[in-house]
């Protein structure tokens, strides 16, 4: 089965500052997009699985986000919430061309 997908401008290279998050709509999905230190794009939910917290304002080390509310640990490649704690966000696909920054997702 193919799923179709949709590749939605979310920004320039300029709009998205080094390890800091960014709130984006995209249709009906309100994402936290992040540049990494090593300059590739991550594109997740933007609340914590735990209480709702805005992930795009969370703090970014490495590969992960620290929800701003407790503090929890969230790989940006996976989504996946580090142990102790345990949960998930969704992450969508990002690519660059040329100055412009696209998010896929599903139609």
């Amino acid at each position: 089965m193919t799923v179709s997908v949709v590749k939605v401008h979310i920004g320039t290279l300029s709009d998205f500052p080094l390890q800091l998050g960014k709130t984006v709509e995209a249709g009906t999905l309100e994402l936290a997009v992040f540049q990494t230190s090593n300059k590739q794009f991550k594109a997740i939910e933007n609340r914590c699985p735990h209480k709702g917290g805005v992930l795009a304002e969370g703090m970014v080390s490495g590969n992960h986000v620290f929800c701003p509310m407790h503090d929890w640990k969230i790989d940006l490649y996976s989504g996946n919430v580090q142990a102790p704690d345990h949960g998930c966000v969704k992450t969508y696909e990002t690519f660059v061309e040329g100055d412009n920054v696209f998010i896929l997702l599903p139609s």
